[in-house]
Formats: structure tokens, sequence, C-alpha cells
């Protein structure tokens, strides 16, 4: 160890390198990042991300990786919003020194990062192993997802322009070309770099797209020309603005012409782009539903209106459970996946799994449910074929027959609060219930002062509403939600409950089904777009249209 140098570090010593993987995190969508790029992450030790990709990243990452913080360069590069990295390579050193695995992850791809390069020689100097994971390149990850081809059949000249440091030779080499040219400039310099390529030769009427935060649901671009640019920012009210400084993509050329991407703009065209959708639901509930959401382009936020707890009196789930080893019951019912969860907690209690199930009938009441059932090993033997709920599992469960049914009882594990439906028509059927209560819902605590402020301010776009208890739970912790939000509920029981609360619906599910909610709405946004486009006005959120709000949203 040079005697020079600090004792005192970030990261313990010992005599081993380690190892460092230059990664390339993509331009933005969490789900460009690579195979190989998820597995070097979940092996990291050491995460050293730009900030503009660390949340992208860190979701991959293990448990209590460490995430050093990284600096700005300048206060030039700070004030164009480009954080070139400061102490990266030191921190990657040190790391790296200490026998660690470290994951340095850039924006795009670490081929065309200066500074990743720079980091590169500084490992391979001093005899650090290290690889490169390539990413999606944000001059090319963006375009397509703004819907404009770079090349097309007959192949095409692609070249590709960093504004911020192009030489006037540069500019002159570009402009005198008649091919595809991708630029990467800022809201604030995307005028003069039109500029810059008229003086050289290119033509005013040049077709142009710029597009900001490129790959996100905040995802926005323009069309225009060479010569026009900077008057459809002016008239758009897009310029001045503090957010000048955003980083944009500009491709110039026939292939950015405005009918062609029409046609092409699959991303934003997305019948929910960009909506934020409140989803009411506890989280593990909520998974599910936010991934469909976002298939349609939303931005989906979990806010939990209950939290789930044990019974107060524990001793008669745990007869009942031990009822089934021994045979006490013909079937056992779940009516939600906080049944199956409740019961699974039971079994691991005493050691038992699902070949305690071996000999008794199992019945869920819906898809999400079964799933449940399944990820625990059981595979459920009734599921209703209609309706998925209380009432459609009572149209297909059997009535008992004392010669096929050597025992008349059911075990019905559910919630303190749920309905007596399904127990009087089993018991209508013929069937002894044994009605246990595995667990109680309770009110969640209210949600962050923002979100509380977003829901009754109109901030949001939608709010799914999933059952009664979601709405009663949802305006007692956080407010009514504002008349501009989109309403949409699972039900006609559950629209009711909305109506009784003065909000107006919809959106009603076709089906009691999650996903059949999650396309409704879809359909409905996408019929909002149409008419938008067909009356000849600007497609917006229905947050857009609230009091004071902008018209139009880059953040």
């Amino acid at each position: 160890m040079n005697p020079s140098r600090p004792t005192t570090s970030a990261f313990p010593v010992v005599a081993t390198h380690g190892h460092v993987t230059f990664l390339g995190a993509g331009p933005g969508d969490p789900g460009l990042l690579t195979l190989r790029a998820v597995e070097a992450l979940a092996a990291a030790d050491v995460l050293i991300a730009e900030p503009e990709v660390l949340e992208v990243v860190r979701a991959h990452a293990r448990a209590g990786v460490d995430t050093p913080q990284l600096t700005i360069a300048d206060e030039v590069s700070a004030a164009a919003g480009v954080p070139v990295i400061r102490d990266a390579a030191n921190l990657v050193m040190e790391a790296a020194r200490s026998g660690r695995r470290v994951v340095r992850a850039v924006t795009g791809d670490p081929g065309l990062d200066g500074n990743a390069a720079e980091e590169m020689l500084a490992c391979a100097t001093e005899g650090i192993p290290f690889e490169v994971v390539p990413g999606v390149a944000t001059a090319v990850g963006v375009p397509a997802y703004a819907g404009v081809p770079l090349s097309g059949k007959q192949g095409a000249d692609v070249r590709f322009v960093d504004a911020r440091n192009a030489s006037a030779r540069c500019w002159s080499e570009v402009g005198a070309s008649d091919g595809t040219l991708v630029v990467s400039a800022t809201l604030e310099t995307v005028a003069s770099a039109a500029a810059e390529l008229v003086s050289a030769g290119r033509g005013p009427e040049t077709p142009l797209t710029v597009t900001v935060a490129g790959t996100t649901t905040r995802q926005r671009t323009w069309n225009a020309t060479l010569g026009t640019i900077a008057q459809v920012f002016k008239q758009g009210k897009v310029l001045p603005s503090p957010e000048g400084a955003r980083p944009v993509i500009a491709v110039v050329g026939e292939r950015g012409a405005a009918a062609r991407r029409e046609e092409l703009a699959w991303f934003e065209s997305k019948p929910l782009f960009g909506w934020r959708v409140l989803v009411p639901r506890t989280k593990e509930q909520a998974a599910s539903l936010s991934d469909q959401l976002r298939s349609y382009g939303a931005v989906p936020h979990e806010v939990p209106t209950i939290a789930v707890e044990p019974p107060r009196t524990p001793q008669q789930m745990e007869r009942a459970v031990k009822g089934l080893v021994t045979g006490r019951y013909e079937w056992i019912a779940f009516t939600s996946v906080n049944a199956v969860k409740a019961v699974r907690e039971k079994f691991e209690e005493y050691g038992l799994d699902a070949r305690a199930f071996a000999g008794i009938k199992v019945a869920a009441v819906g898809e999400q449910t079964a799933a449940a059932l399944v990820e625990f090993g059981v595979k459920p033997d009734l599921v209703p074929s209609g309706e998925q709920s209380a009432a459609g599992l009572l149209e297909d469960w059997p009535p008992y027959d004392p010669v096929f049914d050597p025992i008349d009882r059911v075990f019905l594990p559910r919630a303190d609060i749920a309905t007596e439906t399904l127990v009087a028509g089993l018991i209508e059927l013929g069937w002894e219930v044994d009605d246990v209560t595995a667990y109680r819902t309770v009110r969640a605590s209210p949600p962050p002062a923002d979100t509380r402020e977003a829901i009754k301010g109109g901030g949001f776009d939608a709010v799914l509403f999933t059952s009664s208890s979601t709405v009663r739970n949802l305006v007692g912790i956080a407010g009514k939600p504002h008349n501009v939000t989109v309403i949409a509920c699972i039900g006609p029981a559950t629209a009711k409950t909305a109506e009784e609360h003065g909000l107006r619906v919809d959106v009603l599910s076709p089906e009691p089904s999650v996903g059949k909610l999650a396309e409704a709405l879809a359909e409905y946004g996408a019929a909002r777009r149409e008419a938008a486009k067909e009356a000849g006005d600007p497609v917006s959120r229905p947050s857009e249209r609230r009091p004071g709000a902008r018209r139009r949203r880059t953040t």
C-alpha cells in the first residue's frame, strides 16, 4: 500500500482486487435493461450509478448493497442539466481495490460514455478485471420509442452529433449530408442546433422531431422543421422555461416526418399514456394490477387502504387447521389471497406444507386466489366458471350428497368483515360450515401529505376502486378524489358506495375482475384520446384540465 494514501476508507481493504462491471442502463425505461445487466446487479457489492438511472438499476440489486453518492463535476455542467461525475473513478477504484464486486451504471451505453472509458483505462492500468455490459444507447432507444425509424429498407446514412461539443467543422459536414441526423441537445439549445444545420446547407423545410424524457411515461415529442422549431416551442409555451436545460434527442430527416410518426408513434399513443392512476389496495394485491396498468402506459401509484392483522383470538383458526390434518373437512374454500396467506402462515408455524391438503377438495373464489394457491403448491378443484365472487362460487358448488361425500363439513377461512352470502348458500346446499376468522382487516395509516394533496387536488388522472371498503377507507384516510379524476369501479356494489360518497362513476368493469377493470379503464382512455383527435383538440390527461394545472407537463 502507498504510505501516502489515507488509511481511512469507505470500503474494507483486503489483499485481492475486486471486479468492475461497466453497465449500460439504457435511456430510462426499466424494461430495457438486459438479462446480463440484471444478473450483474444481483451479484454487486457496490452500485455506483448516475443519478438519472439509480432507481432503474437499484431495483435489481440485492438488499444492503452500498450505493455511494456521486457529485457534479462543475457548475457549468450542473447549469446545463448534464451531470458529469467528478468522483466516480475514485469510488470505482477504491471499491475494487477492497476486493468487492462493483457495478458502474451509466445512462445509455457505456461504449458511448467518455467518463466510463476513462474509468475502464484506470482499471486496466491497475490490473483490476472488468467487463462491459452494453445497454440501449439513448440516441437509438429514444427515436424508437418516439416512432421515428432511423433507417429503412433501402438503408440510410445515419449520423450522431452531441450538440454540447460539436465543432463548426462537424456542423458543416453533417449539414451538407442529406442523411438522417440524430442530435443530442437540450430544449434550450435544439433551436440553435437547427440554425447551425440550416447555415451549413440543410434545407429549413427538413422535418425534425424533438423528444424529451424519452422511453419514460413523461415522454413528449414535438413535430416541426429545422426552420420552425423555435416558433413551435414559443407558441406551445415550451420555452422560456426553467426546464430548458433538460436533455432531448432530435432526429433530422424525412424519416421523422409528422405523417410518418403519426402511424408509428406506438408508445405515446398507448391508451393511458402518462396517466397517474391511484391503486388503493395492499401492495401485494396491487402488484399484478399495477403491471397491467403499466402495459397501457399508465403510472400506477399504490396506496394501501387496509392493513391485514391476525385474529384477536387465534384458537379457532388453530383448531380448524388441525382439523384439516385430522380429516374433519371435505372442502376448504378460499375467498381471498389474504385467506390463502393466513392458512399458509399457520401451516408454516406447525411445520406443514401443501401435502396437508391431500384428500381435501379446495375451492377458490377467483383467478388471483387460485394463483396464490398454485404458488403454495395447491391446485384448486373449483374456481367459478362465471362471476368471480361468492355468488359465482355458489352457482358451481355441488350440493351435499351423503352417498358421494363422506364428510359434510366445509372450512371457510375469511376476513372478520366478510359477508354471510357464502355461508348461507353452503348451508342451503346441505353443508355444515366452520366459518373461521383467519385475519382482520383494519384501516391503513394515511398516505403521505403530498399524496393526500394530489388525491384531493386532482393530481391523479384516475382511481381504481376494487371493493366498497376501498372507497370508504380511501375517503377516510385521504379525502375524496377531485371531480376531474376518472372513477373506475369493479362492480355495481362498489359503484353504489362511490356514489354515496359523492363520486361520479365514469368506468364500470363488465366483470368483477381487477384485470377487466384495468382493461375497461384502458378502453375509456382510448375512446377519450380518439374523441380529442377527431375534434382537433390536443390529447390531454384528466389532471391537466383541473383549475391551475399546466396545459402539458413534461416533468
